[in-house]
Parts: C-alpha cells; structure tokens; sequence
C-alpha cells in the first residue's frame, strides 16, 4: 500500500489518454480512477468528437471503465483538466475522495465546488497540461466552446 502517493505519477496515465484523444482527432483530456492503494482501476480520455456523444468525458470514461466499485471514497480521481460541472457532479455523487488536476489555467470547473463539499483537490499546475490544452484550444476554438458549453 502506499502511504503518500505519488500524484505527478499518476498522472501520467491521464496525459498519456489525453494524447490518445488528441491523436484520435479528439480533445485531449485525459483521466484515470486509482484506488488509495495505487492500483489503476480505469483510464480514459474524452471521447465526444470520436464517438458523437456529448456524455463521453475523460472523467466519465475512466469512471466506467473502472466498472463497478463497492465504494469510492478512497479512490483518486485523475484528470488533465479540471472537471466541468458534469464530471464534478459525478465525483460528488460517488464520494470519490481525493481529485488530482493537471491544470486549471485553462479552465476553472468546479474545483471550489469539490472543495467545498470535502473533497481533497490537488491543482498540479502542469506545464505540459497547460501548453497542450492551450494549443488545442487556440487551434480548434468552436470545438472548445462546444464542449465547455458555451
């Protein structure tokens, strides 16, 4: 078991999905969901663009493909942005328990909201994030805008 993770570690596996998403044609944002103990439960990457459907977000896709948990309290919630409202919803309803941001330069989300609520959220302030998504967005701004709703 480890005792203090590794957070930059571990983010890795989410900025390695978010690249996938990016070489796919997609936006590249990316998540995994480990548990306390550092074992990966699930990873993956937004995937709206590929598949035409508005729900795949990294977050979510890394959720389900963790598939079914008998808890989630202890578990780390990885992402390469921080999360919308639509995934910060999710970590609340779920009581994931720690959420580890690559970058929110590029967008806020609902990080306060998380915090608020007791959730633990670690802002890594990522330059690589931060250059990734601030390229992509300066390159595909429609798509952005879609995809943060506005």
């Amino acid at each position: 078991m480890i005792t203090t993770p590794d957070y930059r570690a571990l983010l890795e596996t989410a900025v390695a999905e978010a690249r996938q998403g990016l070489a796919e044609g997609g936006i590249p944002i990316g998540a995994a969901l480990y548990h306390n103990d550092g074992r990966l439960l699930g990873c993956g990457h937004n995937r709206r663009i590929q598949e035409g459907d508005p729900s795949i977000h990294g977050e979510t896709d890394a959720f389900r493909k963790a598939g079914r948990q008998r808890g989630y309290r202890n578990t780390i919630m990885v992402t390469t942005l921080a999360p919308c409202w639509y995934c910060s919803g999710l970590v609340r309803q779920f009581n994931i328990g720690t959420v580890v941001v690559g970058e929110s330069v590029s967008f806020g989300g609902g990080i306060e909201w998380l915090r608020e609520a007791g959730v633990n959220v670690i802002d890594l302030n990522d330059a690589g994030c931060i250059e990734m998504m601030g390229r992509y967005i300066a390159e595909n701004p429609d798509i952005w805008n879609e995809d943060i709703g506005e």
